[in-house]
């Protein structure tokens, strides 16, 4: 449990200082597209979660667990290419209006800070199903399902909202 308490609180400490960097790296124009590949990431982990619940119901163990593994690689994909993304471009700014405005911040700031909380679940949920404590996996999972896939679904909605309902001009 250190090592998860350990990345729980230094994973988000290093994102918010890499993010505080005003100064972009130039790490080339490839880097202006990884919003999108953002977007696929947050919407693959959709699906791969809503099946993953789905094989566990239907008692499918083996598939299940594959679909949760993959949503976790896909977690870690995410992170990497979220981090790449914001080293090297500026935030964008929100081009919406009036009462869209608010709730696209309300999306927004409900994702990050559930997004924080998610993090020592997910791990929590992912050490107990790997070392078969299957009791105490299920006891957090109660948890963690529902957040991860509100932070899932809710990065696709922020990622529509930015780069397509209401772009840069």
């Amino acid at each position: 449990m250190f090592f998860i308490n350990t990345l729980s609180v230094v994973v988000p400490i290093v994102v918010a200082i890499l993010l505080s960097f005003t100064n972009k790296l130039d790490l080339g124009e490839w880097t202006k597209n990884l919003s999108h590949a953002i977007g696929i990431i947050n919407s693959l982990t959709t699906i791969v979660l809503l099946f993953g619940l789905f094989f566990i119901k239907q008692s499918k163990v083996h598939l299940h667990r594959i679909a949760m593994t993959i949503a976790f690689v896909l977690g870690g994909l995410f992170l990497v290419c979220y981090l790449t993304y914001h080293i090297s471009n500026p935030a964008n700014k929100f081009y919406g209006e009036g009462v869209v405005r608010y709730i696209y911040f309300f999306i927004l700031i409900s994702h990050v800070g559930l997004s924080l909380v998610v993090l020592p679940l997910v791990l929590r949920a992912m050490f107990f199903a790997i070392t078969r404590q299957f009791s105490r996996h299920k006891k957090i999972v109660r948890f963690a399902y529902p957040i991860w896939l509100f932070v899932s679904f809710t990065g696709v909605i922020v990622y529509f909202m930015l780069y397509h309902l209401f772009p840069a001009k």
